[in-house]
């Protein structure tokens, strides 16, 4: 391997995430530790350095890579920030009382980086990555535990918690399982729940299929299906942020699709608040039913003879 490609499999041994295993990573890390390609790892020290001056100059010196003068700050917010992070850099260890916006700031490898740097490729390597995880934790780790908290947790009527992506929509798509469905659909099965980074998040195969429901790459599900064994009605939620309520043309989507199930279908758009039901009130088709989760207690009924009920 290059000393570049053995700076990158130094980081990602590191626990950095993937955005930090590129080249211009490698050379930070490069520059951070004064390697020139010639040199050994074992050979690697400790000095601070400024970004453009330092680093930078360094790069371009060193291993003829020539960085534009405005990437500063992509050095700065990409790979250093995460440098720090991971106790990886020391951010002015020779000031620390220097302004965030001062000239003068500068980076420097830490002395526990320095100490696995300078074992790479011997004995000690794998053991002492090992025990910096230990005790410093691994930065990707860090950023993976903190996108789980973040995200909208959904529970689903069989007990069972779903997470989704975070998002204004999946967090009224959630609201739909926990406040809408134990107040009109209450028992229902939940047969199909979308999530906008990943689609089909929970899809129960079986009972869609039983119910004569083709499922394909071509048609799009409302957000949320729910089935009432009892009273044989399907629940065809579509949830409403920015667009997507069940319009004319929605409708004549979702009759054909489950035209072969065999049970009522019952249409609802759901929308976080009466603001946005406001925007899409001219849009929504009659025949359908309006929740809005602010107000959970209640149903707008859009014309029609009955109330909540298939044709």
């Amino acid at each position: 391997m290059t000393r570049i490609e053995e700076a990158q499999e130094i980081l990602r041994s590191l626990g950095l995430p993937r955005a930090q295993h590129n080249e211009m990573s490698a050379l930070t890390l490069l520059a951070l530790c004064g390697l020139r390609p010639n040199d050994q790892w074992r050979q690697a020290r400790r000095h601070s350095l400024t970004v453009t001056k330092g680093i930078m100059n360094f790069i371009a010196q060193e291993y003829g890579r020539q960085y534009a003068p405005n990437t500063r700050e992509t050095f700065r917010r990409q790979v250093l920030h995460q440098f720090v992070q991971a106790r990886i850099a020391d951010y002015n260890p020779d000031a620390p009382d220097l302004p965030t916006n001062s000239p003068r700031a500068h980076y420097a490898i830490t002395e526990a980086a320095l100490a696995i740097v300078r074992s790479y490729g011997t004995r000690r390597w794998r053991s002492a990555v090992n025990q910096f995880l230990n005790n410093q934790g691994s930065l990707l780790t860090v950023y993976q535990r903190n996108r789980e908290q973040r995200f909208v947790p959904a529970t689903l009527p069989d007990g069972t918690t779903l997470k989704l992506s975070p998002g204004k929509h999946n967090r009224l798509q959630a609201a739909a399982l926990l406040e809408f469905v134990p107040r009109f659909a209450p028992g229902a099965l939940l047969l199909y729940f979308g999530d906008t980074a990943k689609k089909n998040l929970y899809v129960s195969v079986e009972r869609l299929k039983a119910l004569n429901v083709p499922i394909t790459k071509h048609d799009k599900l409302p957000d949320v299906v729910l089935y009432d064994e009892n009273r044989q009605w399907l629940f065809l939620i579509e949830a409403v942020t920015s667009h997507g309520p069940v319009t004319p043309k929605r409708m004549v989507e979702l009759q054909k699709m489950f035209a072969g199930c065999g049970v009522g279908c019952i249409y609802v758009s759901a929308f976080p608040d009466l603001t946005e039901f406001r925007k899409h009130l001219k849009h929504i088709a009659w025949e359908t039913e309006v929740w809005i989760a602010e107000m959970p207690d209640h149903l707008i009924h859009f014309n029609g003879d009955r109330f909540l009920g298939p044709r």
